[in-house]
């Protein structure tokens, strides 16, 4: 079920350093719409998107974890 999040919680301090350094990585498009949304393409969405996948299954000390590594991230968990 959800053991695999809980796991990858032990490689957080080797993997969000990585992605905090890249989560600003966004493409600012002003009023321009970004037909290009389809592929995926947007580094900062995606880590933003795991990050979340992350909280979501990593069990109740995820959040911690993600918010000491990777300041700027909010949660998506309701609490």
């Amino acid at each position: 079920e959800n053991l695999v999040g809980q796991a990858l919680v032990s490689y957080y301090q080797r993997i969000l350093p990585i992605l905090n350094i890249f989560i600003r990585q966004n493409d600012n498009l002003g009023d321009r719409i970004d037909y290009g949304q389809y592929k995926r393409c947007n580094l900062g969405e995606l880590i933003m998107e795991t990050l979340e996948v992350f909280e979501r299954y990593g069990g109740p000390h995820a959040f911690i974890n993600i918010k000491y590594l990777v300041p700027v991230y909010e949660s998506v968990i309701i609490r």
